[in-house]
Order: C-alpha cells, then structure tokens, then sequence
C-alpha cells in the first residue's frame, strides 16, 4: 500500500480563519479555526480582519497538524481560498 496523501488547506475569506487536513480521498483529519467577531453594531472591517487571520494563524496550523497526527513533512499538497471574499483578509 502506497503513502497516505495529505492536503493542507487554508481558508480566510470573511471573518472566519480556519485550516484543514485532509486525505486524497477526503477525509477530513481536523479543521480548527477561529471566529473574528466585532463589537455589536459594528461590521467587520477587512484590516482588522486580515489582522485577526494572521494573530491565529500559526496556532490554528499547529492545531490542525496536532488533530491530525500529522507533522509539516507529512504535507503533500496545500490548498487555499484564492476568492472571491474580502481581498485583505485573503
């Protein structure tokens, strides 16, 4: 039996950053994330948006590897939300 292929994927396209590991055949192994949530009466703006994305994203990454069982050089493949959404927080 050949290696299991593994896909990180990215997604942070609105107010919600979260990151995944996924088998070739789609099985998901972990999808930690986070929620930027703005005062009441306030939209999120993409600025501050893209900060909160960037503030967890290394947790968020180490998380899911973790869920996972899984290391960095387990990776195979990377995926990512290219668009459309909010171009700041992409």
């Amino acid at each position: 039996m050949g290696k299991r292929m593994i896909t990180l994927g990215f997604e942070g396209s609105a107010n919600k950053i979260d990151v995944g590991v996924v088998t070739l055949g789609g099985t998901i192994l972990s999808n930690p994330r986070h929620t930027y949530i703005t005062p009441p009466a306030h939209g999120f703006l993409p600025r501050e948006t893209a900060h909160y994305h960037l503030h967890h994203f290394l947790s968020l990454i180490r998380s899911a590897l973790d869920i996972a069982s899984n290391s960095p050089v387990d990776i195979d493949y990377l995926c990512y939300t290219k668009g459309p959404a909010m171009g700041v927080p992409l």
